[in-house]
């Protein structure tokens, strides 16, 4: 019973699963799409969005920065590129944006464990035992923060712009905190306890891959800068796929925004940084809000309810059993 009660199981999470991809099936044929403004370099070209969860995959669109940051020496030089598109209905509520990778493996186990989180607690910033292969820099010096997951932090940076007309942009206001795990920030991400940040990493040398010190991720905020940063935060908790997506902003609900982001033109200004076509990968930008199972998809929590269903029923079945066969014993022994 317990086995057909399993299989049963699978069969409806199965059901649930072509279901989803109908409803996506469905959604595609309502998709909406948008023409970069005049004078715009995408000029030409049009961009189709999903309305519901608009994904923007910029790795084609922003293919001259792509091929520059091929070259390792060009680290320094600055590459923007901008996409436009248009949101024919209002997002309502917490509106949240999310970059996605494709093809970039944090599961690796070597990977997962180059990382030091003795440096990372703050207690001993020169602690890079289990760092490998970046524990000292070349004059040899410790690395902080040390290890891989660190030295490939995620670097792209957007602005979101909203164009109400032709003539006026407006930069949506978007929250560089409050993107980590709770856990993540007060419990397992601490600073040395310096009254200045920088004195508590001398000796120390930056990532190779960083383009500046972690003492300097936010200046501006002192509780979001060094080994607190939210961004830094997010990227060191690796996603078990090679395909995930990683909380970047929240929507700041202030002047035009308070209910959301309003239906119209957008546009995307991407300081590409992070390299992907070496591995073949691609980027993304996801806007989205919340549903009532807590992310953008139905699927997750509907596919729980099932199980948590499934598996409630099959306790009752073998305890009815159970307490069937016990009775038949009780009897015999009569």
């Amino acid at each position: 019973m317990t086995f057909r009660l399993t299989c049963r199981c699978f069969l409806v999470l199965r059901q649930l699963l072509a279901f989803k991809l109908r409803l996506e099936e469905h959604q595609l044929s309502r998709l909406w799409t948008c023409q970069p403004p005049p004078g715009s370099f995408l000029q030409g070209e049009t961009l189709t969005l999903n309305w519901k969860h608009p994904t923007i995959n910029y790795t084609e669109k922003c293919a001259s920065c792509a091929k520059l940051r091929e070259d390792a020496t060009n680290f320094d030089k600055e590459c923007n590129c901008s996409i436009s598109f248009y949101l024919p209905q209002k997002m309502e509520g917490n509106v949240y944006l999310y970059y996605k990778l494709y093809g970039f493996y944090q599961n690796l186990y070597r990977y997962i464990l180059s990382r030091s989180n003795i440096q990372l607690l703050g207690t001993d910033v020169k602690d890079v035992r289990n760092c490998a292969p970046f524990k000292t820099s070349d004059k040899g010096l410790p690395i902080a923060p040390c290890g891989a997951i660190a030295n490939s932090l995620f670097n792209d940076t957007f602005v979101l712009l909203y164009n109400p007309d032709s003539s006026t942009q407006i930069e949506v206001p978007m929250m560089r905190t409050a993107t980590a795990w709770w856990t993540d920030k007060y419990v397992k991400f601490q600073n040395p306890t310096y009254q200045n940040l920088s004195h508590a990493f001398e000796g120390t040398a930056k990532p190779p891959n960083w383009p500046k010190p972690v003492y300097e991720l936010d200046e501006e905020d002192p509780r979001n800068n060094g080994f607190i940063n939210d961004d830094f935060i997010v990227w060191m908790r690796t996603a078990a796929f090679p395909t995930f997506k990683k909380l970047h902003r929240r929507l700041h609900r202030i002047d035009n925004f308070t209910e959301g982001l309003p239906a119209g033109s957008y546009s995307f200004i991407i300081n590409y940084n992070f390299p992907v076509s070496r591995f073949q990968g691609q980027k993304a930008l996801v806007l989205s809000t919340l549903t009532w199972s807590g992310g953008s998809s139905l699927f997750l929590g509907l596919a729980y309810l099932v199980t948590g269903a499934v598996t409630l029923l099959a306790f009752f079945s073998m305890m009815a059993v159970h307490l069937k066969l016990k009775e038949r014993k009780t009897f015999f022994l009569q």
